[in-house]
């Protein structure tokens, strides 16, 4: 061992390595000694040892990690025990990441004396998204000193190299350098994919890669040789940590494992292949190293004897380890919301006196309110900045208000704008962000399924992504086929998702503070057309301003409009359940119809007021479920059949469905448009149709 790397490895650390590895070679023998027990998909991380350990050790109680599944060896680097991890792997009721819901080694942690650890995915790459939120979260709690710390915080981003061909890993990248953010990306390099060779998969490795992202250090580590890449990451952490700027490190690795115990190394790699990286096996140049040092040989083996017998006992503790209760497979989709009660002034008592506002104002001036009262708001997106504030005008004034780090524009990056909102939440921010155009959301779908929807469930409870994602939606009148899409069946399909969708001012208001108080996920879709009620019969958009203490839960339709009670005695009436623009369709079709019709405001879709619906749809034994999509397969139709089935013997007749054509876009021709959406006289045929009967 030369001099230079004595006087920066102890002989301590050198030991508690070699003690690490063991361990974690223990782990992985049994694991394939126990395939039948070991029956859940796990990866190990055998071959990557050096640069996973080296990486823990560096790590501080106020730093943030991200693993990912082949990151064994750097949870037992930073303090969790064989015990812990192998409940995981057998999806044991106490495994203290997931309650047995997730993989092995996919954790996530609040514990107060170790790094902190948000939910991990197994997809690849998805995870440097969230994680540089985190570092953008923990600038930004420094900037406005919402938080102190006894040093700065670090951000570790760990990936494996084929993961960085995935175009969210270079927003990440280029997020992290643009804004300077502390975080260090760790690229294990072992040249495979599953079964892809790097000459198949890429042109460069990480390091030649980022070499275009002006501002983003970079190094290269041997992460086969523990002492080389304890200093190696001594220098990158301390880098980041003073300058609070990014790195990459790219640490080549081996792969002596499995890729997972489901895709087995001997099914896709050759003799030769093996041997290879058998050759560089951490823990045997760990050994020698040792050896050199001047340690005998006979302590190296006690070491390796003792680390099989403490992980061949955690084995067979886990392997007891009660499995998970049924009753618990629907705990944590969501966290308790505070918010379950009307509250607030909606028509304050100087009310007559104050002019109706738009929708657009109402909610600004909502979030205007938040921002003054919590700074740990964050509002960002394409074009929201002082600019311009919008493209509708949504955010116009905040900029000019808040300043350019509390309010600010984003490149066009979907993903990382929707995804950046785990880690900002995570410490403790409520972000605000904007997808411009509801037909552009899709890039950042990947985002919203893999990672937030999904948060709150996988990490036990722990950690429920409070945001607030703003998505105009609609058609508007020729906006074309690439501004006038609808998505709600798309977002509310997604399990772990709030859905708002306001038709008036009102509403909007007191949702938009619903869900800053929410500690889940919300997507408030908002009506382009209902924005500035330019829309003729849309009036009624507009509202008198409610206070600011207004608050309106979700989960609460609103009976808009009534039937007249003779009328419904004598069976004539019906049941229109609507949101958004459908609300105004509904409104004026329903003034042919005097007393005959009664019409619901959903106001959010998840959750939805099932309750109120089903008991007016019993009143009234005829319903028409109302929206602007496409039909076939919507939210509207997979919601009136499960009105039939509730309300089924109470039934005049079938519970009809409403919607734009089945086309795959509204097109921008305005007689085409036309023909293809809704409007209140197709409506009005619809229920006369339906009275008919």
């Amino acid at each position: 061992m030369n001099t230079k790397i004595k006087e920066t490895v102890s002989q301590d650390i050198l030991l508690k390595a070699y003690n690490h590895m063991m361990l974690a070679k223990a782990m992985a023998d049994i694991y394939e000694e126990n395939r039948s027990v070991c029956k859940y998909v796990h990866s190990t991380s055998r071959g990557h040892e050096a640069i996973q350990l080296a990486t823990a050790y560096h790590l501080k109680k106020d730093d943030w990690v991200s693993p990912y599944y082949r990151d064994e060896s750097l949870l037992l680097g930073i303090g969790f025990q064989p015990y812990q991890l192998m409940l995981q792997l057998l999806a044991k009721a106490d495994d203290p990441f997931s309650g047995g819901r997730s993989y092995y080694s996919h954790p996530s942690s609040k514990d107060g004396n170790l790094p902190k650890i948000i939910h991990q995915s197994s997809a690849t790459g998805m995870q440097a998204i969230p994680t540089t939120g985190v570092a953008q979260g923990l600038k930004y709690l420094q900037e406005f000193n919402l938080k102190t710390f006894s040093e700065n915080p670090v951000v570790v981003c760990s990936l494996g190299d084929n993961s960085v061909t995935e175009g969210e890993v270079s927003e990440a990248f280029q997020f992290a350098a643009l804004h300077q953010l502390p975080i260090i990306f760790l690229v294990q390099d072992n040249e495979w994919g599953i079964s892809v060779t790097k000459e198949e998969a890429r042109t460069a490795d990480a390091y030649e890669f980022v070499a275009g992202f002006t501002g983003l250090e970079r190094m290269r580590i041997d992460g086969t040789n523990f002492a080389e890449a304890f200093e190696g990451m001594e220098k990158a952490f301390d880098f980041v940590r003073n300058e609070q700027k990014p790195m990459v490190v790219c640490a080549k690795t081996v792969l002596i494992g499995h890729h997972t115990s489901g895709v087995r190394r001997e099914f896709y790699r050759d003799e030769e292949d093996l041997a290879k990286h058998r050759a560089k096996d951490p823990g045997d140049i760990l050994r020698n190293i040792l050896l050199d040092e001047g340690f005998d040989e006979e302590l190296l083996k006690q070491i390796t004897k003792k680390a099989r017998i403490e992980a061949e006992e955690a084995f067979q503790k886990a392997q007891s380890a009660p499995d998970p209760s049924p009753e618990s497979v629907t705990e944590h989709v969501f966290a308790p919301t505070p918010v379950t009660e009307e509250t607030g002034s909606r028509v304050p008592a100087d009310a007559n006196a104050k002019e109706k506002i738009v929708m657009v104002d109402a909610a600004i001036h909502a979030i205007q309110e938040l921002m003054y009262k919590h700074p740990e708001a964050v509002l960002y997106g394409q074009d929201v900045g002082a600019r311009i504030g919008g493209v509708f005008r949504e955010t116009v004034t905040l900029g000019n208000k808040f300043g350019a780090k509390r309010v600010f524009n984003t490149a066009i990056q979907e993903a990382y704008i929707i995804g950046s909102t785990v880690g900002m939440s995570a410490v403790g921010l409520k972000p605000i962000v904007e997808v411009q155009f509801a037909d552009y959301i899709y890039p950042g779908i990947n985002q919203l399924i893999t990672e937030i929807s999904k948060s709150c469930y996988l990490s036990n409870g722990k950690y429920p992504v409070s945001n607030i994602i703003r998505v105009p939606t609609g058609a508007y009148g020729g906006g074309g086929p690439y501004h006038s899409g609808s998505v709600e069946s798309i977002i509310s399909n997604i399990k772990g998702i709030k859905v708002a969708y306001p038709s008036n001012a009102a509403d909007f208001k007191g949702l938009l503070k619903a869900a800053y108080y929410d500690p889940n996920p919300v997507v408030m879709l908002e009506h382009k057309g209902l924005y500035w009620s330019k829309v003729p019969g849309t009036e009624n958009a507009k509202t008198v301003e409610p206070a600011e203490d207004y608050i309106l839960p979700f989960g609460k339709a609103n009976i808009i409009k009534e039937a007249d009670k003779t009328e419904t005695e004598k069976g004539r009436t019906l049941v229109i359940v609507t949101y958004g623009m459908g609300v105004y369709w509904a409104k004026e079709a329903a003034k042919s119809f005097e007393g005959r019709v009664e019409i619901i405001d959903l106001r959010t879709l998840v959750p939805l007021d099932e309750k109120l619906v089903f008991e007016r749809v019993k009143l009234h034994g005829k319903c028409l479920v109302l929206t602007e999509e496409q039909l076939n397969n919507s939210f509207a139709e997979a919601f009136a059949h499960r009105i039939s089935k509730n309300c089924f013997k109470y039934l005049d007749l079938p519970v009809e469905t409403m919607g734009s054509l089945d086309l795959p876009a509204v097109p921008i021709n305005l007689i085409l448009e036309k023909e293809m959406l809704p409007n209140a006289d197709k409506v009005s045929e619809k229920i006369k149709e339906m009275l008919s009967h």
